[in-house]
């Protein structure tokens, strides 16, 4: 039993962590170390059982990280080209395809360091393998604790719906982006009109350089024309980032109501991320997530994972940094 302690102990502290706010990167750490830990334990379990079906079955949890490493590089390589077929020949739109590639070197890089006699590359493959593992461990973390935020029901008691802007198609049109996100929206809203209590629908978005117009005016033109009603919907028309759609929807609503709570909508890719940040500005609501199409998701988890990592920097370049000492010092 005191093998699994370790990872009870976690678990614990990730569910009380969710109880208090389920907005906090801490959650998908404790998570992270309690599925990390059990693991850990029940391969030590089975090391100790004298079985052939045993020794099969450690055998296979062993290798089926490396073969899945490589099957991640594939998808991810062919996605990236996907990427570029549908979506243009911008630096977004390669993270998938650079990642895939990056998952090859340091397979490749690895192999080369047990075949060379050279000390220095043995280093240098021990440090980018040890930061490599750091990473992704993080991003395990950031991707199971995301998908599981994002099963969690909103609630349905709510004063406001933030639905957040994400560009106009050439200026001045709702994309298909944008549009998932206005739908979920006018779902929630209607759910929760059902139960005589109708909330107000706020569309955030500013206007970008290359728009004709401010996006929460083209959002509620969009919603109006489906007949939402109109009455029912405040435009936040000054945000240009998600940080600005957040506080400046929330001093619209703080200033109506100081003991409101809202639900904020968004992409489910983006919805974790947007989570951390309502948390940051002080947001009294949740988040919820619209449907994306599959061949997006990759390229854009890793931009949110990124942008996480680089809320996190110091504390992520200083584990680097550790990490990068003791590889060397080894």
């Amino acid at each position: 039993m005191l093998l699994y302690a370790p990872a009870i102990f976690f678990l614990l502290l990730a569910v009380v962590g969710v109880l208090r706010d389920r907005r906090r990167f801490s959650n998908a750490l404790y998570l992270g170390l309690a599925v990390t830990f059990l693991a850990f334990a029940l391969l030590v379990t089975l090391g100790q059982v004298d079985s052939v079906l045993a020794e099969i079955v450690l055998i296979a949890v062993v290798l089926a990280p490396a073969l899945a490493t490589l099957v991640l590089a594939a998808l991810l390589i062919a996605n990236g080209f996907k990427m570029l077929r549908k979506e243009g020949r911008r630096l977004a739109n390669l993270l998938s395809l650079l990642c895939g590639l990056g998952i090859l070197v340091v397979v490749a890089l690895l192999l080369a360091a047990t075949q060379a006699d050279s000390p220095v590359l043995v280093v240098i493959a021990r440090t980018v393998f040890l930061l490599s593992c750091y990473l992704s461990f993080l991003f395990l973390c950031f991707i199971g604790y995301a998908y599981l935020y994002g099963r969690l029901a909103p609630r349905q008691d709510v004063d406001y719906i933030v639905v957040l802007g994400s560009g106009l198609l050439g200026g001045t049109r709702v994309p298909p982006l944008l549009a998932s996100r206005l739908e979920r929206g006018r779902a929630l809203y209607g759910r929760q009109a059902a139960t005589g209590r109708p909330p107000l629908l706020i569309v955030s978005g500013g206007q970008g350089p290359d728009e004709q117009l401010p996006e929460a005016h083209a959002m509620a033109a969009y919603l109006i024309d489906r007949g939402f009603p109109g009455e029912r919907i405040i435009r936040e028309d000054r945000s240009r980032t998600t940080e600005e759609n957040l506080r400046f929807s929330r001093d619209l609503m703080a200033a109506a109501d100081p003991h409101y709570r809202c639900i904020v909508v968004t992409n489910n890719f983006h919805a974790f991320r947007t989570a951390l940040l309502a948390r940051q500005e002080s947001l009294n609501g949740q988040v919820a997530g619209s449907p994306t199409a599959a061949y997006f998701w990759p390229s854009a988890t890793i931009r949110e994972f990124v942008a996480v990592l680089a809320a996190h920097k110091w504390i992520n370049l200083t584990v680097c940094g550790l990490l990068t000492l003791v590889s060397v010092t080894a």
